[in-house]
């Protein structure tokens, strides 16, 4: 049950697939367990994008390691969610060793490092015949016009899934008439339009504010359109994991143990997942005291009722924040350019056409109608709050509806191309957990 290089106690981990099936002897020893520990609340850590299962538990451990001294009364218990999502090895990670966090230095661009390249091997099983053909054009670099094509080709075979499969129907974040939002147009539009644009951005992550005139290396952008693919792929996995999985587990230990109050924190694609499994509880279940999203890589309307440039359109989980015995709590920063700029570029929709090559600020451009909440918080939600973060720390937050924190001022370190996206084990944000869930 507990691993050694844990820092805290009582720690389980459950293990999903890309479907949302569970590790059966782990999720039934976790049930048995956490009432027979005495635990009364219940901390569930999920990471978001992640090459390996031993960097997804030190990151659980970093994040948990303030609340036993935070909280020192509390019967807290920890789990960590496992499943199968990748980081590209570029990504710089604060505080992690660089040995870890990064394989390629920046100016390699835009080859695959060799750990970039073996988590896609294990993130897409069965697909190393693509990778490998993928990572040739990317290094070899031929005449941009068919053979940008043909990885554009490569990529959408990448990243598809079974038809009847059922990740299919996980992947939209809003619905038109109650309709899911088609593929992404990077996946299905030009490709060279795509990876111009992605180059583009990259330019301005990496310089903000330096206007350049040169025309963008569209093998840059290749790279920068595999990345987001593959990041496409771990957000429909995402939605499948916490709907069809973690929901479905947090309901049978309600069963188990109704007493147990569960705190469901998400990282990146890990508040995706954790927002799915609202969906996912069964019916009157009230379990769940908190959810707090860190950076989340979703869109900032998944929530709503309804969009404000669409009245017809919603967000896909409209209503579920009320499954909630508590606030949804959602962190965001504007030091984040992996969600301020390179996201809503990523998220654009099939058949808006629109280009933005031109428009230098791309977080404006395109982050109103295609924003993340981990860049602006949850929007079109009415009464939702909005707080700095050392507001939130002294006053008593909502006891229930959605409340936006500004987590600028420690979630502000990271290099290009991701930013802050991944600077978030502080003392801080693990008060404001146990702060969400009223603790004590």
């Amino acid at each position: 049950m507990t691993d050694p290089a844990v820092s805290v106690t009582p720690y389980w981990e459950l293990t999903f697939d890309a479907d949302g099936d569970a590790d059966g002897r782990e999720r039934d020893r976790w049930i048995e367990e956490v009432p027979r520990r005495g635990v009364r609340d219940l901390i569930v850590f999920t990471h978001g994008w992640n090459s390996d299962r031993s960097g997804a538990t030190r990151l659980c451990s970093r994040f948990f390691e303030p609340l036993p001294e935070l909280t020192p009364a509390a019967r807290l218990g920890y789990v960590g969610v496992m499943w199968p999502s990748m980081r590209f090895s570029d990504e710089p990670i604060p505080d992690f060793p660089r040995s870890v966090a990064v394989d390629v230095a920046p100016e390699a661009r835009p080859a695959l490092g060799k750990n970039t390249r073996h988590a896609l091997l294990e993130v897409f099983p069965g697909r190393a015949t693509v990778v490998e053909q993928i990572a040739r054009l990317l290094e070899q670099q031929p005449d941009e016009g068919a053979s940008l094509e043909e990885f554009g080709r490569l990529v959408r075979l990448l990243v598809e899934v079974r038809p009847q499969g059922p990740q299919t129907s996980f992947a939209a974040d809003t619905l038109a008439a109650g309709v899911p939002e088609s593929d992404p147009e990077m996946l299905f539009g030009d490709t060279a339009t795509a990876c111009g644009e992605f180059a583009q951005a990259l330019a301005e992550a990496e310089n903000p504010g330096a206007a350049t005139f040169a025309l963008p290396r569209l093998w840059d952008g290749a790279h920068e359109l595999l990345r987001q693919a593959t990041y496409y792929a771990m957000k429909r996995r995402a939605g499948t994991v916490g709907e069809r999985g973690l929901g479905r587990a947090i309901g049978r230990l309600a069963a188990a143990a109704p007493e147990v109050r569960v705190h469901l924190v998400g990282h990146s694609f890990g508040g995706r997942l954790v927002s799915f499994a609202l969906r996912g509880l069964p019916p009157g279940v009230r379990t769940v005291k908190s959810v707090t999203l860190l950076q989340g890589a979703f869109s900032h309307y998944a929530f709503a009722a309804r969009l404000p440039h669409d009245a017809r359109a919603s967000g896909v989980l409209d209503g579920q924040h009320n499954r909630i015995d508590g606030p949804l709590v959602c962190c965001y920063s504007r030091f984040d350019s992996a969600l301020g700029t390179i996201y809503p570029l990523a998220s654009r929709m099939a058949g808006d056409s629109r280009s933005v090559a031109a428009d230098f600020d791309l977080g404006r451009a395109l982050g109103a109608k295609w924003g993340a909440m981990g860049h602006d918080g949850v929007q079109g939600v009415p009464g939702t709050r909005t707080l700095t973060l050392a507001e939130a720390l002294r006053t008593r937050l909502p006891v229930s509806g959605c409340v936006n924190v500004d987590a600028g001022a420690v979630v502000r370190r990271g290099g290009a191309p991701s930013g802050a996206h991944s600077d978030i084990c502080h003392r801080e944000l693990a008060q404001l957990v146990l702060a969400a869930g009223r603790v004590r």
